[in-house]
């Protein structure tokens, strides 16, 4: 088959959880034969378009911020979707795979299709959650979204909450669950850092995701455990007032921010170097830096909320929910970190079920199915 990916983040010039899965997609699909092609915002220099591992990356707009005041800018899709479609059209696919988000580059994609299948791989469904990020105006967001929902032949959604999602949108029943893995040989292969921690976070700072819930967390647990230590690895629109917040709280001891580290491995190795993975998100499709961090053996601690489907992952004592709330969530991690050792063995156990390789057969399966659905119109 020829593959086209479209998303405006290309890994591994972008860190995030989708970059990541469309990536190890790319690369074990390319392997087995097939020509797969990136297409996303230009993030590194040189040629637009080159080869790579049996890869093409194709830069389809130079790379413009994601964020404006800690909200995703309306100008980089706009600028990312104007362009695509010109782009698309240039190439004969056999399938395009789109991620939902943000949205108006679907519509571009299937502009573009023409008679070729489009799947859309959706990562989470905001439904009401869009009044709450963009307040009245959120019912465009909204209209959006469910129209999107109508342009793929085919879809994919990574996680059963998103399924659910999508059918009390009106979905066709027929969506492919096909979640994110991880390389567990790769993970085994990688030594710990020699950057000890107890606490780590990894995953872009913003809000959705409540980085400062685990600062006031770890201000309460300081009173116990004065010598605690936490990392955050990430960045993001909230950065600065997470330092900020890291001062006023008297962490600076305590915690510490590296920023998006330079490769996946030095992301496992920190991991593998510390206690108890903590992402207490409101907002989480997936959440594959929490599968990642069960593989290394870590404990996970979330939170409960209906958008997280973290707790999806966690189901059968890989970890702790709690309330979305400092002294529960410090609770939740004193917890774990008593029955750390247990907890992250249960944790890797599940995660193993998880290999890249029995994903890749899952996507095959879907992307022929669809052709042939298409084929046969």
């Amino acid at each position: 088959m020829n593959i086209a990916y479209v998303y405006d983040a290309i890994y591994p010039y972008v860190s995030g959880g989708v970059e990541k899965r469309i990536y190890e997609l790319a690369i074990r699909l390319a392997t087995r034969g097939h020509q797969v092609h990136l297409y996303g915002m230009q993030f590194w220099e040189g040629e637009a378009t080159f080869e790579k591992d049996g890869i093409w990356y194709h830069g389809v707009s130079l790379a413009k911020p994601f964020y404006t005041k800690g909200r995703r800018t309306l100008v980089q899709p706009i600028s990312f979707a104007y362009r695509l479609g010109k782009k698309l059209r240039v190439r004969e696919h056999d399938l395009i795979d789109c991620q939902n988000f943000p949205y108006i580059p679907s519509f571009a994609a299937r502009w573009a299709a023409r008679r070729t299948p489009l799947i859309i791989t959706w990562h989470e469904v905001w439904g009401d959650y869009w009044y709450e990020y963009l307040g009245p105006v959120g019912i465009i967001g909204k209209f959006i979204e469910a129209r999107t929902i109508s342009l793929a032949d085919g879809m994919i959604a990574v996680s059963p909450m998103t399924v659910h999602a999508l059918r009390e949108q009106g979905a066709p029943e027929d969506i492919a669950c096909i979640p994110n893995g991880i390389d567990i040989q790769a993970i085994d292969a990688i030594e710990p850092s020699g950057r000890r921690s107890d606490i780590i976070f990894a995953g872009r700072l913003i809000k959705e995701k409540h980085p400062d819930l685990i600062l006031r967390a770890i201000a309460i647990l300081k009173r116990e455990r004065p010598d605690l230590k936490a990392v955050f690895i990430g960045d993001g629109p909230e950065r600065e007032r997470l330092l900020e917040e890291t001062k006023r709280l008297g962490l600076e001891d305590n915690v510490s921010f590296t920023g998006f580290l330079p490769t996946w491995e030095a992301v496992i190795g920190m991991m593998k170097s510390s206690s108890v993975f903590v992402l207490p998100s409101t907002r989480e499709g997936f959440g594959i830096a929490a599968l990642e961090a069960m593989g290394c053996g870590l404990p996970v601690v979330t939170v409960d909320h209906p958008q997280n489907a973290v707790n999806d992952l966690i189901r059968g004592g890989c970890g702790i929910s709690c309330p979305l709330d400092p002294g529960a969530l410090a609770g939740a991690i004193r917890s774990t970190l008593l029955n750390a050792h247990i907890i992250g063995q249960a944790g890797r156990e599940k995660a193993s079920a998880y290999d890249w390789e029995e994903i890749v057969d899952m996507i095959e399966e879907a992307y022929q199915s669809t052709i042939s659905k298409v084929r046969s119109a």
